[in-house]
Order: C-alpha cells, then structure tokens, then sequence
C-alpha cells in the first residue's frame, strides 16, 4: 500500500501550498468504510489538534505514481493533479483522477507455483482488498501473467509482470557455506526484452525442481515418513514445477506433520532433514539477466538470510536495485540502512500465498511510502522505456509475425484467430501498445517517431490482422 507519512503545516505559512494540502488531504480521507479515519479525526477535533498534511514531496510523488498507475486509461494531458509554478510552488490544475489511495502489491504468487489462487482469482481478491498495482512474482515461471492480466483489466487494476528467481550465492571463501537466495525481477507491460532467453533460463531451473522435489520425497521415506510422486505431482497441478510447499501439503494429507508450518520447521527448512537443492543458478548471474533483459532485480525477504551483508554488496556490484525492506508490521530499520548503504530501493510486498491462517500477511497489507514507489518508478521507468524500445526494434530490422507477436504478448491488443480486423496496419498496432504503456515525453525520449517512420517506410512488415 502507499501510505502518505504526513506533517503539520500552520497556516498562513504558505496559503497556496496550504490549500492544495487541504484538497489532498480531503480527497485521500475519502473512503466509504474508513471509520478509523473519522474517529480519529474526531478525536483530533477534541483534543484541538491541528491536522496533519502531505508534504510538497509526497505529493509531488503521489502526482507522478498516480500518473503512472492511470495511464493507459487516462490521456496523459487530463492527468495532472498538480503542477509546479516557476518559484516551485504546487498549484491546483484539472484533474480526472480522484486522489485515493494507491495499494502497491508487489510480491504475490498463484497456482503456477506455490500459490493456492488462480492468477484470476488472486487479482479479484486484490481488487477485493483495494489493490491497485500487483505484480504476479511466481517463482520460475511468468506463466500466469496472461490470465492475471485478462482478469485485471476487467477490475482496473495495474499488472506488473514479474517473476522470483531462486538463485544459490556461493561465498568466496572457504568458511562461509552456500545459501539459497531468491531475486525478484520485474518488467515492463511489454515483458521481458528477451522473454526467449528469460524463458529457457527459467525453464532450467523448472526442471531441477523436479530433480529437487523427488530427492526430499527420497529423504522423507529414509526418514520413516513415506510420500509418493504422484500424490506431489497431483497438488501441485498440470505442468507446475513442485517446491516445498507442495512437499509439506503432502505432508499434512499423509498425517505425517499438523500443518504445513510443522512440515517446515521440522523438516523442509534451509539446511533440514529433508531438505534439497536443485538446479539454481548462481545469484549473480540471475541479478545479471535481469538487467540485460530489461528488468529491475530486487532482493527478497533478505531478513531470512544468513549473510545478508555479503549478499547484498555482492549482487550489487552484478547490478541488484533494490531490496524488500518493508513487510506488514512495519519497515525493517536493519534493512532500511543497508539499502542506504549501498545505495538500493526499499520496497516491500505480503509474499502472498492464500494459504489462510494468521500466519501469512494479507494482500496489499504493505504499507510503502508513496515516495518510495516514486523512487522505484523512476529507476524502472527508464529501463522499461528501453526493454520496450529494444522490442520493438527487433521487430522493426526482423518484421515477422512471431516478433510482433512479442511485442503484444502482454498487451490489450491480440492478433486475430477469426479474421476479424480492427486495425490495418502493424504501425497502428504497435502505437496502441506505445500509448498504453509510455508517456508522450518517454516515447519521446526513446525516440520511437524514429522507429515509426522506419515501419511506415517499409510498409509495416507483415500484414498481421488485430483485434482489440
């Protein structure tokens, strides 16, 4: 969630900043169901308390995410809550968009791995929960980033495409011992710059899975508690890589453990018993591809490692930008100074399963500050303009279908199976998907009326038909 951290403002300092505050201030309080808020604003009044405000920086953030966050539904010329008068004063323009708050869900996971939802489902439950941007982080795999978006697009909600990557860092000295470690990547609308490459890396790992699941299902029969193959295979789903979730929930159909935190704390933990490795590439190389193929590589729930430190420096210098340092119950200060440090976003997510219990955070129950997701978006954004730029021209020097149909594998626009055709021309296809994902500035910036004339020159490559 974003949340506003606030201060108070006396009046008279400054009455246009002072007025614009108030209007925010109103705009962000209005939500049928905040009864927390009313109280405490009552509570406020007796006391003779003074409200407390945004500051000039949060909302200057909260401008720029929420532009971001409404921008394929919202030209960005209607979208401006504020803007900045030559003595850096904000002042009230027309807006659109009715200030409320932004819920960023940026660690989420769904049946394609361990999750108990659907990548359909676990969106309608974030909109349930007042999510406006989740980003679907499977472990392994983007394959339900398809269905989650289909379904997001029906509720108004923002997908990230992500995925978390499971790496092994192995120290460079001879005391230290490997750990497994866990990268989250994200991308832009249009996915990775390379989602072939991404995909057989990917896939690599998928296969050890395997590899690893049937070892600690061999581990646990040594250990007198036998599960069979099948019955792994059977909750984990059709053509879903099995991990220790799916482990321990066979676990607790065979009686052998109460509960899947018993079949972890005993058994299935880092180091345990039963306990196994697969095929996990090293953390840097993981941290590299994601740079290369246009994603942002952030370090997750780096508080269950046991060298944190030593991670963190090493992923950096492969290009690591950040790392989770909030979580439900607050921000980490260890964390928050080791991001500082070495100079890394700070951001955060439920790591949600569905699992149910009290156990588990729930969906879009991280609160991170709104500059925060500004801080974050102003390092993806650049890099998601090139990964975007670097498709399309892959597209523009090869004009084939399958490289078109890269550029619309996460886009509102689908290539016809019926005939029916909405847009003529390939150049009308990809300027829709342009001007879903980029800003007038970005593109640009990126240069893509370049890359347009290329494609008008050449007649648009192949005479692929579309549907919106």
């Amino acid at each position: 969630m974003v949340s506003v951290p606030e201060q108070t403002v006396t009046r008279g300092q400054n009455t246009k900043v002072e007025i614009f505050l108030e209007f925010r201030q109103q705009m962000m309080g209005t939500n049928g169901n905040n009864n927390h808020s009313k109280n405490k604003k009552k509570k406020n009044n007796k006391r003779g308390g003074t409200k407390k405000r945004m500051t000039v920086e949060q909302s200057l953030a909260y401008k720029s995410v929420s532009e971001w966050v409404y921008l394929d539904t919202i030209p960005s010329s209607a979208n401006s809550a504020i803007a900045i008068d030559d003595d850096f004063k904000v002042k009230l323009v027309h807006t659109k968009v009715s200030a409320e708050k932004l819920v960023f869900e940026l660690h989420s996971h769904s049946i394609c791995s361990d999750g108990f939802l659907s990548p359909s489902k676990l969106v309608e439950r974030a909109h349930q929960y007042g999510v406006k941007v989740l980003s679907l982080t499977d472990h392994d795999t983007m394959a339900g980033i398809p269905q989650a978006l289909e379904a997001a697009r029906r509720v108004g909600i923002k997908i990230i495409p992500g995925v978390e990557i499971s790496t092994i860092f192995t120290p460079r000295t001879e005391s230290g011992s490997e750990e497994p470690v866990h990268v989250l990547a994200y991308y832009s609308c249009c996915g990775p710059a390379n989602f072939q490459k991404v995909d057989e890396f990917l896939g690599n790992i998928r296969e050890g899975r395997y590899l690893r699941a049937k070892n600690m299902i061999s581990k646990l029969n040594k250990l007198k508690l036998p599960l069979r193959w099948e019955n792994v295979e059977k909750i984990a789903g059709d053509g879903v890589a099995p991990g220790r979730l799916h482990v321990a929930r066979a676990m607790v159909e065979a009686g052998h453990v109460e509960n899947l935190k018993q079949a972890f704390s005993r058994y299935l933990y880092d180091g345990g018993p039963a306990y196994s490795t697969g095929s996990e590439p090293d953390a840097e190389v993981a941290v590299k591809l994601i740079c290369e193929t246009g994603g942002v590589a952030v370090l997750a729930h780096p508080w269950a490692l046991k060298n944190p430190v030593a991670i963190i420096r090493r992923l950096k210098e492969a290009g690591l930008h950040g790392l989770e340092v909030y979580r439900s119950d607050g921000k980490l200060a260890a964390f928050s100074d080791l991001a500082e440090t070495y100079d890394l976003l700070k951001l955060g997510g439920s790591d949600y399963h569905a699992r149910g219990g009290n156990s588990e955070s729930a969906l879009g129950s991280v609160s991170l500050p709104v500059v925060a997701v500004h801080e974050f978006l102003k390092v993806a954004r650049p890099i998601w303009c090139g990964a975007i730029k670097n498709t399309v021209d892959r597209y523009v020097s090869d004009p084939t279908e399958s490289n078109l149909q890269h550029i619309l594998r996460y886009a509102k626009i689908k290539l016809a199976k019926n005939g029916v055709t909405l847009l003529n021309h390939n150049v009308e296809l990809i300027r829709e998907c342009l001007s879903q994902w980029l800003t007038d500035e970005e593109q640009k910036s990126g240069n893509f009326e370049v890359i347009r004339g290329d494609l008008e020159n050449q007649g648009g490559g192949c005479d692929c038909e579309a549907i919106i």
